[in-house]
């Protein structure tokens, strides 16, 4: 049996090694409907255009310029930006991070573009609503300088990772001759990763303002569809006219709302507030409790609806008033009047009306497109909310507009359940409300919601060491311990657990050719020098699409020599993991029956992948053996790293 039959390496030209290739997707899904438009062009693999039009129609396909939609200059490089895989990985970061061994929420630093990329496997499908709150592109916002050619060296050297200090941030300014461009190409390809994140039932909300509503609004409908469109809400967030606007106080920003498919995603109903309950009034003392009037006509078109009706002091009312119907049929009527449905006033002589009882109708009130500051909380609320949580921590001009923990609240309530596992997304994090209010919710409503978010380590600019994603961490754990003075007895999730963008622990072949046979010695063992054994570990669980939550479990065998291996049990089993710097043969019996034994008793309920150091074996023979053991005993995916 050879070792390249029986043992599958993943290194860095395995496609399972890399965030998902969208683009290789795309096609294989084009080439399983039509392989015919499939064929080869100067770049490799293309679509034939020509064919498409005569399988679908020529007026259905088109690449014409002049066509509905948005154009930009870059739209072309940043659609690509979306469908090139990133070479990156997530590093753990246990020492920032709060309960690591049992928290279900995360909190990532880094660009969020290449974020996206590699959450798409573990993550694809799985996320039931995203808020952001990106740059509303007034000309003093931060832009995400995208590297086509290699964003991950292009955020090392953003954030000061590698080179002289990192590069200089600069504002995006309407001077800048590409205002409008430069914010589009930043927001379109991650966009388009995000919906791939989301359920069929999820929901995304976007917080914006007057400058780019109308721009957002076109590209959310090239990526979401215009039928997936629901609703702009407009959030009245100034509790007083800002007198020192030039022309308007501009008191309202933008929620749109899309989400994955309309005829899956309904919206959650919201609490009655006190207001709405005391409205139900019982004048009639009926034992089914409280009730509030409707109106017995509807403008609606109802065949059955006009028919005349005698009231209980025997006054003819002929019918409906005009262009209305009466909401029910004449013999729904009078099973209704029979029931004690129809109020007819004090006298008796009024024109009747349907009870609706409080018992009866649906829980929850459907949400409105107004949301006003006194419901939701308005900048100036958010401001003190984040000053009395944070001190001095958060300076005074840092988060000039900060969104109020009610807003985001309200967005939950609506798009999530408490009892689901439903995973939260917001990769424009910034003081980290979103969290915040995740966890109110929670410790409200004995909820398990999960969340992710997402934050660049932009440096703050006030000449410290903190970055934004510090103090975004930094609210996590002063709101969780709030929360939890504050609610004593709720024992929900407060933790996170804290990862870091990197480049691939997996060292890409780059020789020196001065110096080829130094670099050939180098390459022997091709994982990075500097990474840790967690290091790898997650990042095989991003490459495996395992979420970075799942179950871990550590458990030693020992060997002939004096040192044990580690073996890593993750999801209960569904795959093993060695990564011992070395495994001499007579090792590799021991160690092979340990990983059986182990695995015999975890009993996993599918199939298990077994993964090693390739570096570790002094020579074939010994993986070629450890290998036929794993399988005559049933682990047959086995691979080294």
């Amino acid at each position: 049996m050879k070792t390249e039959e029986t043992m599958k390496k993943l290194i860095a030209d395995d496609p399972e090694t890399r965030s998902p290739d969208v683009r290789a997707e795309n096609l294989a899904a084009l080439r399983a409907l039509f392989p015919e438009v499939i064929t080869e062009g100067p770049d490799g693999v293309a679509v034939n255009l020509d064919v498409l039009k005569q399988l679908v129609g020529d007026r259905t396909v088109t690449d014409a310029e002049e066509k509905y939609g948005l154009n930009w200059h870059g739209k072309r490089r940043a659609r690509q930006l979306a469908l090139t895989p990133s070479t990156g990985t997530l590093r753990p970061c246990p020492d920032e991070s709060v309960d690591w061994d049992t928290t279900q929420n995360l909190m990532i630093e880094g660009d969020n573009l290449e974020v996206l990329k590699l959450l798409q496997k573990s993550y694809a499908g799985k996320v039931k609503l995203i808020y952001i709150d990106p740059p509303y592109n007034t000309g003093k916002d931060f832009v995400y300088p995208d590297d086509f050619r290699d964003n991950i060296r292009n955020y090392l050297q953003l954030t000061g990772q590698t080179g002289e200090g990192g590069r200089k941030l600069s504002s995006n300014t309407e001077a800048s001759g590409r205002f409008h461009t430069d914010w589009l190409n930043m927001l379109y390809p991650r966009l388009r990763l995000a919906r791939n994140l989301l359920r069929k039932d999820g929901v995304m909300f976007v917080s914006i303002a007057d400058h780019e509503v109308h721009n957002l609004r076109s590209i959310l409908d090239e990526v979401f569809g215009p039928e997936n469109f629901v609703a702009t809400v407009i959030w009245h967030k100034m509790d007083g006219p800002k007198n020192t606007a030039i022309h308007f106080s501009e008191d309202h920003d933008y929620v749109l709302v899309y989400c994955k498919e309309a005829e899956t995603w309904r919206p959650n109903g919201l609490e009655r507030t006190d207001a709405m309950v005391a409205r139900y009034k019982n004048p009639d003392n009926d034992p089914r409790g409280v009730w509030l009037l409707s109106d017995l006509a509807a403008r609606n078109f109802y065949a059955q609806g006009r028919y005349p009706i005698t009231t209980k002091t025997g006054k003819v009312i002929s019918g409906p008033p005009a262009g209305s119907y009466w909401r029910v049929s004449k013999a729904k009527f009078e099973e209704m009047d029979k029931d004690n449905r129809i109020w007819w006033g004090d006298s008796g002589d009024n024109r009747p009306g349907i009870k609706r009882f409080l018992s009866e109708v649906r829980q929850g009130v459907v949400p409105q497109t107004y949301w006003s500051w006194k419901d939701v909380g308005s900048t100036r609320n958010a401001k003190q909310e984040l000053s009395q949580l944070m001190g001095a921590a958060a300076g005074d001009d840092l988060f000039i507009t900060p969104k109020p923990t009610k807003l985001i609240e309200r967005m939950i309530r609506i798009g999530t359940d408490a009892a689901d596992n439903d995973i939260i997304l917001d990769f424009f994090a910034g003081s980290g409300t979103t969290g915040h209010a995740a966890a109110t919710i929670n410790a409200s409503d004995n909820g398990n919601r999960r969340c992710i978010l997402v934050q660049l380590p932009e440096p703050t600019g006030d000449h410290s060491s903190q970055t934004i994603a510090d103090l975004t961490k930094e609210r996590l754990r002063r709101a969780g311990t709030k929360i939890r003075d504050d609610n004593p007895l709720f024992a929900g999730d407060l933790g996170f657990r804290v990862f870091k963008l990197a480049s691939s622990n997996i060292r890409a072949w780059e020789p020196d050719r001065n110096k080829l046979p130094d670099s050939l010695f180098d390459s022997v063992d091709h994982l990075k020098p500097d990474r840790t054994e967690q290091d790898i570990l997650f990042e095989l669980l991003l490459k495996l699409g395992l979420d970075l939550c799942v179950p871990i479990e550590t458990k030693q065998v020992p060997g002939s020599a004096s040192q044990a291996h580690v073996i890593h049990s993750i999801g209960g089993g569904s795959l093993l993991v060695c990564l011992s710097p070395a495994i001499p043969q007579a090792d590799v019996e021991p160690l092979a029956l340990g990983l059986v034994a182990w695995h015999q008793s975890l009993q996993p309920a599918g199939e298990t992948t077994v993964v090693f150091r390739d570096s570790a074996f002094a020579d074939d023979v010994a993986k070629t053996n450890l290998t036929a053991i794993l399988q005559q005993h049933g682990l047959k995916t086995v691979r080294s790293l």
